[in-house]
């Protein structure tokens, strides 16, 4: 088996006069095995940076329910549409409608900026939340959305938590078509 070993520039999204101070990661290599397109996987990871830096910009915002903007504050559904509204990705506005959207992601194919879907907090049998993940790693990976919870606001959350293991029903890829 052949491996290309590819050095990635970190992306630096958005840059406003306020923001220019922020640290960005370094470069990363990234390993890619067989017959797999080195520009096609450069593309992809970029744009996936691309959408958690423009997510990580809404980090603190209040929640309102029923919000979708920075202005009014964001429902957990109005962060997730708002964000990817930005790269061009039409997703539902309501939670309830990313029930039967796209298929199942195994934990082991969890990828930054897949879109994580769980069932309501007080009705365990349809769905009521959804989230980007942030860092993936499977069932421990973080998450980035709009909590209705103590937070009361966008913040980070792991997935490995009690309070999200159980309420989980699958991860989506909303960005490779």
């Amino acid at each position: 088996m052949k491996l290309i070993y590819i050095p990635l520039l970190s992306l630096i999204a958005l840059s406003c006069a306020d923001k220019q101070d922020k640290e960005f990661p370094a470069p990363e290599i990234i390993v890619l095995e067989g017959d797999n397109d080195p520009d096609k996987r450069i593309k992809e990871d970029s744009r996936r940076d691309a959408i958690i830096a423009y997510a990580e910009e809404q980090l603190g915002t209040t929640y309102c329910y029923a919000g979708n903007s920075p202005e009014q504050g964001f429902d957990c559904s109005g962060f997730v549409n708002y964000v990817f509204k930005n790269f061009d990705i039409d997703l539902p506005r309501s939670s309830s409608q990313f029930e039967d959207l796209g298929e199942a992601l195994e934990p082991k194919d969890f990828r930054k900026g897949d879109v994580l879907v769980f069932y309501g907090y007080r009705d365990s049998t349809s769905i009521g939340h959804v989230g980007i993940v942030y860092e993936a790693n499977g069932m421990d990976s973080k998450f980035i959305h709009a909590s209705s919870g103590s937070e009361y606001a966008v913040m980070i959350s792991d997935l490995g938590s009690d309070m999200y293991t159980q309420r989980f029903y699958k991860c989506i890829n909303v960005i490779d078509e």
